[in-house]
């Protein structure tokens, strides 16, 4: 019995002893060719000739894109813009609407009337007056009523729509680059006076601080007046 038993237990191997028995994973081929080949391609793309258009010239869209980007990048015609929303959001929220409605107006404007008298010589001056204007307003804190603060943004929005009409040549498509001036005015003063109308009421200093900014505004106006 002792034998029969040592011989059923000799019958069970070990598991070292069925190392060579187990599964081993398949071996993946090489993703060394695949590579190759992408990067092949991306050369070959990368050396074919395409034709490239500066300013979307090519495009119908070009034109808008020129009028969105121009006050933008612009610092002349920025500046202003930006104190335009700090002293929207300076002013009770009922006021600070009609900001919306009067700056796209007066851009639209002043657009149209750069299309029709283009040599006023007096308009750099005039964007110069306006931005020592806006920024002493700024600086003063000083609480508009609707019909005035709506009177500041059309005005406002003339000169600078006027200046920005100066920068559209024959090629251009004039309602186009109207929309887009009108577009960049309208988004970025509700952007600035929606943030000063938030930003104020958390902090008094906050409130200073616009305060401040609108006075360094003022006196980069007058430093270009002189200048």
């Amino acid at each position: 019995c002792w034998q029969s038993e040592m011989v059923s237990r000799s019958s069970y191997a070990k598991p070292r002893d069925l190392g060579h028995l187990r599964c081993r994973p398949p071996e993946l081929p090489s993703a060394k060719p695949a590579r190759r080949f992408v990067t092949g391609v991306g050369l070959l793309l990368m050396l074919a000739p395409m034709a490239v258009h500066a300013h979307l010239v090519s495009t119908r869209f070009g034109d808008f894109y020129g009028g969105l980007l121009h006050p933008l990048v612009t610092l002349q015609h920025l500046v202003p813009m930006l104190a335009v929303g700090l002293l929207a959001g300076l002013q009770e929220p009922r006021t600070a609407r009609w900001i919306l409605v009067a700056m796209p107006l007066g851009l639209l404007c002043g657009v149209g009337l750069a299309v029709v008298l283009p040599g006023v010589s007096a308009a750099d001056r005039v964007n110069e007056v306006s931005l020592v204007v806006v920024g002493l307003l700024v600086a003063g804190a000083l609480r508009l009523p609707p019909g005035v603060m709506a009177a500041v943004g059309w005005l406002v929005g003339l000169s600078h729509g006027y200046g920005n009409g100066l920068a559209m040549t024959t090629e251009t498509t004039v309602p186009l680059f109207s929309l887009g001036v009108v577009a960049a005015g309208f988004v970025l003063v509700a952007l600035v006076s929606a943030a000063t109308i938030v930003l104020t009421r958390r902090a008094d200093w906050l409130r200073i601080a616009v305060r401040a900014a609108g006075s360094w505004i003022a006196a980069i106006g007058l430093m270009v007046a002189v200048v």
